[in-house]
């Protein structure tokens, strides 16, 4: 049972048009399905205000299928698949009315939902090559009900093309910045925004770079407050966080 099924249920019970028998009966007990391979988590938006997310590295086309079809069966109207492959989107959109976005590897099955609170999360990167966890953040963050803006190759080798959306990034509840590289760009939006500023370290850049680890290095270190990080290449970790906090913030 979803988060609004259960508000819905509880609001006829309050009418007086469900008994309180029938309502507890309506109600998961079992708080997943286990499907053999895997126990799909349906009650997840209800503790955590999100539905599971299904990670597709690692699984195989049909394994998908049956999570997507468990999911669906519990009323979830959006499917949110990341890392997913072309070859196993294709096989998946045989059977479900499915969008596939090939430079972010995600699968949206059903539709995006209306943005359901008013703030809006500003995505910057740091040049193009950042473009595919960018668009995973992106994504992500709108699959949740989001207001998502893109601010792409604004990285600090050209920082006026930053300071030149300065309005924008002050408008924002939430700023992910993603960079590899030396991966400074975190810090510059820190020092500029009052909001919180999530910082992604990607592997994009020469070989001291370490396959993102300067990156991230240099992000844990930043001297700007306010900017917290994730993992290198977690475009989906951090999208999934700014919606977090979007969700939460009040606008004055």
């Amino acid at each position: 049972m979803q988060k609004r099924q259960l508000e819905e249920l509880l609001q006829q019970v309050k009418d007086g048009t469900v008994d309180v028998k029938e309502a507890a009966s309506r109600i998961e007990l079992t708080p997943f399905v286990d499907i053999g391979y895997a126990k799909v988590d349906t009650q997840r938006e209800l503790r955590q205000g999100i539905p599971e997310v299904i990670y597709g590295a690692g699984k195989n086309a049909e394994q998908m299928k049956g999570i997507v079809l468990a999911m669906r069966e519990k009323g979830q109207r959006t499917i949110l698949i990341t890392r997913l492959t072309m070859d196993k989107a294709t096989t998946l959109q045989e059977q479900f009315a499915m969008a596939y976005y090939e430079e972010a590897e995600i699968g949206v099955v059903g539709e995006f939902p209306v943005p359901d609170c008013k703030g809006k999360i500003v995505i910057a990167t740091g040049g193009t090559s950042d473009h595919k966890v960018a668009e995973e953040a992106a994504l992500t963050a709108e699959v949740l009900g989001n207001r998502v803006e893109r601010l792409y190759d604004v990285g600090v080798a050209g920082v006026h093309r930053l300071l030149a959306h300065a309005d924008c990034l002050r408008d924002a509840n939430v700023v992910i910045a993603i960079a590899g590289m030396e991966g400074a760009l975190a810090s510059v939006i820190g020092g500029l925004v009052d909001c919180p500023v999530i910082a992604v370290p990607t592997s994009v850049g020469y070989g001291a770079s370490f396959g993102g680890l300067t990156a991230l290095l240099a992000m844990l270190n930043s001297c700007a407050s306010g900017v917290s990080v994730v993992n290198i290449d977690n475009g989906f970790g951090a999208g999934y966080l700014a919606s977090m906090i979007n969700h939460r913030t009040k606008e004055s």
